[in-house]
């Protein structure tokens, strides 16, 4: 009795997340960036329930940048079927109001419906945004499928990621660093991954909290969206950032950083 229950325990496990396949994602993060490019919301598979965040504030979809239509200059998309979840960055750089977007979307089981959308967008203001920065130095990189024979585990890409933010308060925290290693911050670019211990406001506050995670192992990349303490003077324990990390045989080769600012520069 018990092999057979643990069978269909095990067999209801895999249908759900069989059913929130690759394509599935892959066609809802198409549908967002027409939506952006569109200011269209319904072309989003959402119902009445799907809630939406804009840098951490909740908002009706309504409201939102999702609602302005603009020009998408580039785009990377990391879909997570494990977690049912994807994550999208947008660059808008010769847009009217040029923007940098990074969209998290959660699914139901069967991945057919949105049922949370959660966005960082950065503009004018926010920490070192220069959104034409950040399409010429994104340009210039390689997010292709990792070889399925070369491809880091969940445990790998997300456990890569958590040591990247956990050395921002603790210098001792061995961070898989590749050679090269390449940071993209705002629109400010470098080869040198490595960041020095943040001050003690930083560590006081729990250093970055609340991380929520999307892991995509074909793209060997993680991304985690997080409450950034310190750098905003206005919320000294947490803005809202997100840090997309890739992974290439347990290194980190890549970093795109986005941290949202009230007021100019995070007033620094």
């Amino acid at each position: 009795m018990f092999l057979k229950v643990l069978f269909s325990v095990l067999t209801l496990v895999s249908v759900t997340w069989a059913a929130c396949d690759r394509a599935t994602l892959q066609a809802a993060t198409a549908a967002l960036v027409k939506a952006q490019t569109s200011g269209n919301t319904a072309i989003l598979p959402i119902t009445v329930n799907t809630t939406y965040m804009e840098n951490d504030t909740p908002l009706a979809l309504t409201s939102g940048v999702l609602t302005q239509a603009m020009k998408i200059d580039l785009t990377l998309s990391l879909h997570d079927t494990t977690h049912c979840a994807t994550f999208t960055e947008m660059i808008a750089a010769s847009a009217a109001h040029p923007y940098v977007l990074m969209t998290r979307m959660l699914f139901s089981s069967n991945g057919s419906t949105i049922t949370r959308i959660e966005n960082v967008v950065a503009d004018a203001g926010d920490w070192l945004f220069n959104a034409k920065g950040s399409l010429s130095n994104a340009k210039k990189e390689s997010w292709g499928a990792v070889d399925a024979a070369k491809r880091d585990s969940r445990e790998v890409i997300k456990a890569a990621g958590d040591a990247y933010l956990d050395s921002w308060a603790d210098g001792k925290v061995k961070v898989p660093y590749g050679s090269p290693c390449a940071r993209l911050e705002g629109g400010s670019y470098t080869t040198n991954c490595k960041m020095p211990v943040f001050p003690q406001e930083f560590i006081s506050a729990g250093g970055a909290k609340n991380r929520r995670y999307i892991i995509d192992e074909e793209v060997g990349a993680v991304d985690i969206f997080n409450d950034f303490p310190f750098l905003d003077k206005m919320k000294p324990n947490g803005t809202a950032s997100t840090n997309l990390v890739r992974v290439e045989s347990g290194l980190i080769r890549y970093i795109h950083e986005v941290t949202i600012c009230t007021n100019k520069n995070c007033g620094r």
